[in-house]
């Protein structure tokens, strides 16, 4: 099977985000996609950003447009919510984002009617109706196929420091889990879904895929869900392995990350240097530790077998990659990252709104309803010095 990568920008940035739509007194998540979407279709037909329903019809997604920095992305993200707004907020519906909701139930859900979902929830069953998930999903270019699965198996290295970063599922069904990202497990349940396989060249891919295909695993590229993945449609990679952000600055800080990330591996490999990988074994036991612990996991960072808290690994990935950021204009974005990791992930934030409520989770969606709503917002963070 032959599949053409598509040529992009090296380094532009496209941003999806999945909402969840919440009643505004209950906090128990509505059905109102069908409604909302058709209408947001079609007076956002000329933008550049997208406004599309999701697999359950509590949820919306938004898509920016191809952004030469994250920060024209995040714009079209921006704008994208207050578009839905002007048709949510009459309507008595809130808009919130994290892995998972705190409280609701997957069989108080219904599923969009479309083909695709009511193919995969036939095939997945028990496991498809509970995919009561939020993500992100960050698209980089590539300039040069060769590179995209060098790239993924050295971006394999970092997947647990944005699994921790965007770590924002601790609850799960009314029930307090453990983990800070719940959200990660639940849904490498799904065929296909979890970590990437160790791929080495495009044609290995291509090889993958028509297995795949062959014996009727899948239709096509687009029901890989690795938790990076190629995209060859638009000619990037692709990384899906975060909760849902709760907060647009923390979609921007994580993005950017991403971003800097990719296109500084894309310069190692135009020295002709060997990117750095770890075992699969090691990729795996990150992932676990990660979805665990969130920021306070250790995490293994070399063949080697070398393990450090992976607060102290972000900060040292950040400070040896500052110059790439300011290149790449987005020095800003990216010194969101620290806020994270100083006032804690989402997960942490939640846990601290529930202990304060004594284990009342409409507390907690109340406070990711403000915290998307009003903040932190883009514009104090973007007022803040760069590091």
């Amino acid at each position: 099977m032959t599949v053409p990568f598509a040529t992009s920008a090296r380094s532009s940035v496209g941003l999806e985000w999945e909402l969840m739509l919440a009643d505004n007194e209950s906090g128990d998540l509505v059905p109102r996609a069908p409604e909302l979407v058709p209408d947001l279709e079609e007076r956002t037909a000329l933008e550049r950003y997208t406004v599309t329903g999701e697999l359950l019809t509590n949820t919306v997604e938004v898509t920016s447009g191809v952004g030469d920095t994250v920060a024209a992305a995040v714009d079209d993200i921006a704008d994208a919510i207050a578009e839905i707004r002007t048709l949510t907020a009459p309507r008595g519906i809130e808009l919130l984002c994290a892995g998972s909701h705190p409280f609701a139930q997957w069989y108080d859900q219904s599923v969009t009617d479309k083909t695709r979902y009511h193919r995969l929830i036939e095939r997945t069953q028990w496991w498809g109706r509970n995919m009561m998930i939020w993500g992100i999903h960050i698209h980089v270019g590539v300039d040069d196929v060769t590179k995209v699965f060098p790239i993924i198996n050295a971006l394999a290295v970092y997947l647990p420091h944005l699994q921790a970063l965007s770590a924002s599922s601790p609850f799960w069904a009314g029930d307090r889990t453990g983990y800070a990202s719940n959200r990660a497990l639940v849904f490498q349940q799904l065929p296909t879904a979890g970590l990437p396989w160790p791929l080495e060249t495009w044609s290995e891919f291509e090889n993958y895929l028509d297995d795949m295909v062959r014996t009727g695993v899948m239709a096509d590229a687009t029901e890989v869900r690795w938790d990076i993945r190629p995209a060859p449609r638009w000619g990037t990679i692709e990384v899906r392995a975060c909760d849902g952000m709760s907060t647009l600055p923390e979609l921007a800080a994580v993005a950017a990350l991403v971003q800097v990330l990719v296109e500084h591996l894309s310069r190692e490999i135009d020295e002709g240097r060997e990117l750095p990988t770890i075992p699969p074994w090691f990729v795996r036991e990150n992932k676990w530790r990660a979805a665990r612990y969130g920021l306070d996991a250790r995490v293994i960072v070399d063949r080697e077998g070398t393990q450090r808290p992976v607060v102290d690994h972000v900060r040292e990935t950040i400070e040896r990659l500052g110059s790439v950021a300011e290149e790449l204009h987005c020095a800003r974005e990216l010194a969101g990252i620290e806020t994270i990791l100083s006032q804690g992930a989402s997960y942490a934030r939640q846990l601290l709104v529930a202990d304060a409520a004594d284990g009342d989770l409409r507390e907690v969606v109340q406070h990711l309803i403000r915290e998307f709503r009003a903040g932190p917002t883009l514009r104090d963070h973007l007022s803040s010095p760069a590091v």
